[in-house]
């Protein structure tokens, strides 16, 4: 079987159409702890949904029998789906879209709980990729790369940006170079260049952490310009990651050539929830048709970064949901969200 780009597919970038969005439902599993932690949960990722629901339709994926109780707290207009679920971060246990010559494809990664987490259950969620794709429609290619869309984003003309402590994770990929990794990225997403950010945002590394998944840390909005996390408090743990990566970026060229315009999104001045260090990020946004879904965290930076996706996005309509339920359990608002590209 040929590999995707070679049937002359590729991933577009986020900002291209979507004929839809697919998201998962949270059920009871070790990431929500507690009845009242679920049920937070759930009212976030309805938030998310709705917020989306303005701008295209939504898909949400409901374990099995649970598909009533979706849809009370989801609200009219959201098409909810049936299959087993150990958990309901869509963009990493769902598929990667591919579009090419009028047609719809998708990768299935190799899904093994992210490192294959002591806590974490996923017999599954590695079927849920192939579920997804088939409703859609899509052709499916397999890839024996561990890999989850958290721990990829591009720019649609070539270039990809990834993490060495997420594609070269041992618990993830043992034995795999840079070279290989690369390679088989490249054949599934019709990219040509990689580039490798060192590790990820400090509490991503915590009980409930990616290991660094880049969708926190930077991502392309448009060829060309990356947002990048900025840490400003020195104290902070990630203040010389951030500057690290901020650093990388900018001596950097996309697969075109092009140097790098790094706009910074200053985190939010909360650096702490419960006593634990937390990884708010406003990378971690999502663009749907004609809108930009971003994190707020109740914070006084929410504005300022609101500001900033008005000026990178003129057309759009920038919406803040509360995301702090969503960060407890490991993630944001683009983890729990995966684009359909149209055709």
């Amino acid at each position: 079987m040929n590999s995707p780009a070679a049937d002359g597919f590729r991933m577009p970038p986020e900002w291209a159409p979507h004929e839809r969005t697919w998201m998962a439902w949270p059920g009871a599993n070790p990431t929500f702890g507690t009845e009242h932690e679920l049920d937070e949960a759930r009212r976030a990722w309805a938030s998310v949904a709705r917020a989306v629901q303005r701008f295209e339709p939504v898909t949400v994926v409901a374990s099995t029998g649970e598909a009533a109780g979706a849809r009370a707290v989801l609200g009219p207009g959201i098409d909810v789906a049936e299959a087993p679920l150990d958990d309901a971060w869509m963009r990493d246990i769902g598929p990667t879209f591919l579009t090419g010559n009028g047609r719809l494809a998708a990768v299935d990664w190799t899904f093994n709980g992210w490192g294959a987490q002591s806590w974490a259950r996923w017999e599954r969620d590695a079927r849920v990729g192939r579920f997804v794709a088939a409703r859609a429609g899509a052709r499916t290619y397999g890839s024996p790369l561990v890999n989850e869309g958290g721990g990829i984003h591009v720019d649609g003309e070539g270039t990809v940006l990834l993490t060495e402590t997420v594609q070269l994770d041992p618990e993830r990929n043992p034995d795999w170079t840079h070279e290989r990794v690369e390679a088989e990225i490249h054949a599934r997403l019709g990219t040509r260049k990689a580039i490798w950010l060192p590790r990820g945002l400090t509490a991503d590394y915590g009980r409930f952490g990616t290991r660094g998944h880049v969708d926190m840390v930077a991502a392309f909005v448009r060829p060309g310009v990356v947002v990048a996390h900025t840490q400003p408090d020195p104290a902070h743990p990630d203040h010389d990651i951030c500057r690290e990566t901020v650093k990388l970026l900018r001596a950097a060229t996309d697969a075109r050539g092009r140097p790098l315009e790094v706009v910074e999104l200053p985190a939010p001045t909360v650096a702490e929830a419960d006593g634990e260090l937390v990884d708010y990020s406003y990378v971690n946004h999502y663009l749907c048709n004609g809108g930009v879904v971003l994190c707020g965290f109740g914070d006084p930076m929410d504005e300022h970064n609101a500001g900033i996706f008005r000026r990178l996005f003129p057309g759009r309509t920038v919406t803040l949901v509360d995301a702090r339920a969503i960060f407890a359990a490991g993630g944001g608002i683009h983890c729990v969200t995966q684009q359909q590209p149209r055709a």
